[in-house]
């Protein structure tokens, strides 16, 4: 009897904790970005699925870590932040790397934030950020990846 309690016991904390695992955010694979001088650690959405997803979820972002969309052909491209409990600021970029604007997104919103033409990228970081580091309209985000 008492095996079977132990053998239970284990069953059951393997279950809770792969429901802890199924609970997370998924994570993407992660590359990484320059802004001028500034680093950026940005998980990569290239998927249909991916995108859907974005950051919904998420309690923390570090300092210096987003997330960059990657739309394979341009777009004209509208964020959102349902699901999203992280206030976010959203770079819209071109084939180029070049920024075309930035916006500020609010948590758990479903405002829609476009682009102002249609773009290959959207880099979304801590909202705040791209003021904080004078990146702006215009200025330049390499290492993206290459649209298929």
């Amino acid at each position: 009897m008492r095996k079977f309690f132990v053998s239970a016991a284990a069953s059951l904390a393997i279950l809770c904790s792969t429901h802890a695992i199924a609970d997370q955010p998924a994570r993407f694979p992660v590359i990484t970005l320059n802004a001028g001088m500034h680093l950026i650690k940005a998980e990569v959405a290239s998927t249909e699925a991916q995108r859907e997803q974005g950051l919904m979820f998420r309690e923390s972002l570090g300092p210096n870590e987003g997330m960059v969309f990657l739309f394979h052909a341009p777009a004209g491209v509208c964020m959102w932040m349902k699901n999203t409990p992280l206030p976010l600021s959203v770079a819209f970029i071109d084939r180029d790397g070049r920024i075309i604007n930035i916006e500020n997104m609010k948590p758990q919103s479903l405002d829609s934030h476009c682009a102002k033409q249609p773009v290959y990228y959207a880099l979304e970081m801590q909202e705040g950020w791209f003021k904080q580091r004078n990146i702006k309209p215009g200025s330049i985000i390499s290492g993206l990846p290459q649209p298929r």
